[in-house]
C-alpha cells in the first residue's frame, strides 16, 4: 500500500487528478472515522475530511516520500481535529449528550455469544459508557487511545502523525488507559 499511495501522490503532484482522486478513495473514510472519534460529531467529521484533503492537495509538494503516504495524512487529519477541539473547548461539556448511534463504532460489531435481548440491551449499555469514558478522557490521552485503539496505528505511526517521541507516545497510551479503567471501575 505504502509505495501505491507514494506512487499516487507524485502523480497527483505533478497535476495528475485521477491519482488525487484515487487517494481520496482509500482515506476518506478513514480519516472520517478518526474525525468522528476524536469530535463526536458527524458533520464536523465531514468538514475535517473535506479539509484534510484541502491541504492534502495544496501541500502536496511538502511530502516528504521517505515516510509513509497514511502517516502524513493521519498527522494532517488528527491536527485538524485537535485545532477544532481547542477552539470548541469552551463549550465542551463531561455530560453533553450523545448522538443516538450515529455512526456505530467497532464495539457495536463485536460479536455476542448469545442474542438474547437482556445480552444486546447489556452490551449497548456498556458501549455507551466506554464512547463516554474515551470523551471524557484529556484532549492528549483521546488522541493516542483513539488512533491506537481504534485505527490500530502502530507505536511509531502514532508518534509520526502527532509529532512525538514513542516514549512520550507510551506514556500516554498508559496513562490514558489508567483513566479509562478506573472511569469504568466506577461505572461498570
Amino acid at each position: 500500500m505504502n509505495q501505491m499511495d507514494t506512487r499516487l501522490a507524485k502523480l497527483a503532484r505533478s497535476g495528475d487528478r485521477a491519482a488525487f482522486a484515487e487517494l481520496v478513495e482509500l482515506y476518506k473514510d478513514k480519516i472520517y472515522h478518526l474525525a468522528y472519534r476524536m469530535l463526536h460529531n458527524r458533520h464536523e467529521a465531514e468538514e475535517i475530511v473535506q479539509e484534510t484533503f484541502l491541504r492534502v492537495y495544496t501541500n502536496l509538494d511538502r511530502y516528504d516520500e521517505q515516510q509513509k503516504f497514511s502517516t502524513w495524512i493521519y498527522r494532517i487529519g488528527t491536527n485538524l481535529c485537535i485545532d477544532r477541539l481547542r477552539k470548541r473547548k469552551i463549550n465542551y461539556s463531561l455530560d453533553a449528550e450523545m448522538s443516538d448511534g450515529e455512526g456505530s463504532d467497532w464495539y457495536s460489531a463485536l460479536p455476542s455469544r448469545e442474542e438474547t435481548p437482556d445480552n444486546q440491551v447489556v452490551l449497548s449499555e456498556t458501549q455507551e459508557q466506554i464512547r463516554d469514558s474515551i470523551k471524557t478522557l484529556p484532549e492528549k490521552y483521546r488522541a493516542v487511545v483513539i488512533l491506537r485503539y481504534l485505527q490500530d496505528l502502530s507505536l511509531q505511526e502514532i508518534s509520526d502523525v502527532l509529532a512525538m517521541p514513542v516514549t512520550t507516545i507510551k506514556t500516554r497510551l498508559h496513562r490514558g488507559r489508567e483513566f479509562l479503567r478506573k472511569k469504568l471501575e466506577q461505572v461498570l
